[in-house]
């Protein structure tokens, strides 16, 4: 299938495929005109990378998931390398709670001293 078929059927832009290929994600191969031709595991491909993004993995984070389907698992879960990957995402997930529990404390403390009757509401 040519750019444009691939980019509606994994539903992001031809611009995003070509950032892809760039970054060595996905493979095109070249038919005789100079078109990119992808085939049918490129779209699973993609949905792994568009996945991983919309919870905010990098495209970098996404290779060994990628890595993973074009061995031939039958997800990008399945190898080690893609699991050090969400293990090391939910440590700097971690992290980043915590310093935000630090920066509401700090900022919670503030407001205390400069209006000691107001309400500091506690979110969930």
């Amino acid at each position: 299938m040519r750019i444009g078929e691939l980019a509606r059927r994994a539903g992001v832009s031809a611009r995003a495929l070509r950032h892809y290929e760039e970054q060595g994600l996905i493979l095109a191969r070249r038919a005789a005109n100079g078109y990119r031709e992808y085939d049918e595991a490129d779209i699973r491909l993609v949905a792994q990378i568009r996945s991983l993004m919309a919870v905010g993995f990098t495209l970098e984070d996404a290779r060994p998931f990628v890595a993973c389907l074009r061995a031939g698992h039958a997800s990008g879960n399945a190898c080690p390398e893609s699991v050090a990957v969400y293990q090391r995402k939910l440590a700097e997930i971690d992290a980043e709670i915590q310093a935000l529990v630090a920066r509401r404390t700090e900022v919670a403390t503030q407001l205390k001293q400069a209006c000691p009757g107001c309400a500091i509401r506690r979110t969930q």
